[in-house]
């Protein structure tokens, strides 16, 4: 096996826009699917203009989950709930840099907790403010959606983003994933992942599909072409 071969980038279907009257079907639905994480968000209701579920949720998901949950938490002072959402079920949890005046304390934070810790930036944030951090995180998420609300379209700028932080964390000499949260569909699936993308979130793309686990195999099956023709070229 060629060890600097490219993995297939993973999947994270977000339960934002799944049916929260039947979550635990849904995680069974989910279990033998092509989905690699569950992606689970936290709002306030304070740093983003909406309020979503929280930790009972999350321990009500992971009884009944195959996957690893991964765990966004758009809200003021995060440092406080790490210990809890760990606990909880996650296996990895991202922040927001705006939301964290002493950022690289929540990461080491998040990493003693034995998850993987991830830093969120909104569609404004330029990604050299992760310069001094990069190569603590595991995953770097952009949002390419303004953060709230699910159902939102792509931000196109994103495209140009994901390259962009692409050459910081390899000049950084970082191996954070790069995650993208927010409109992600098959038409732009593709071209995120040769920009640099490893992970993406999709929700109401899948959830509002008639067959969310069909549709979880067909972007698996498309960005499997688009990753081997990285390869070949």
């Amino acid at each position: 096996m060629n060890p600097t071969r490219r993995m297939a980038p993973l999947l994270a279907p977000s339960l934002l826009a799944a049916d929260f009257g039947n979550l635990q079907s849904e995680m069974e639905r989910l279990a033998g699917s092509a989905a690699d994480w569950l992606h689970f968000d936290v709002m306030d209701g304070r740093f983003v203009p909406n309020i979503s579920f929280g930790i009972p949720v999350l321990q009500a998901v992971h009884r009944h989950c195959q996957q690893p949950i991964d765990v966004h938490l758009m809200i003021e002072e995060p440092q406080h709930y790490l210990s809890a959402f760990r606990d909880a079920g996650a296996a990895n949890i991202t922040v927001h840099y705006e939301a964290c005046p002493h950022l690289h304390r929540v990461v080491q934070q998040i990493k003693q907790l034995g998850c993987r810790a991830g830093v969120a930036l909104n569609p404004h944030t330029p990604v050299s403010v992760l310069e001094d951090v990069a190569a603590d995180l595991d995953l770097v998420l952009l949002m390419s959606v303004n953060p709230g609300f699910g159902g939102q379209a792509f931000i196109p700028n994103t495209l140009r983003k994901v390259a962009t932080l692409k050459e910081l964390l390899v000049d950084c000499g970082s191996q954070a994933l790069i995650e993208i949260d927010g409109g992600v569909t098959l038409d732009n699936a593709g071209a995120l992942v040769e920009a640099g993308a490893d992970a993406l979130v999709a929700g109401s793309f899948v959830f509002n599909s008639p067959d969310p686990v069909a549709t979880l195999a067909e972007m698996r099956r498309q960005l499997a072409v688009v990753v081997q023709g990285e390869e070949l070229s």
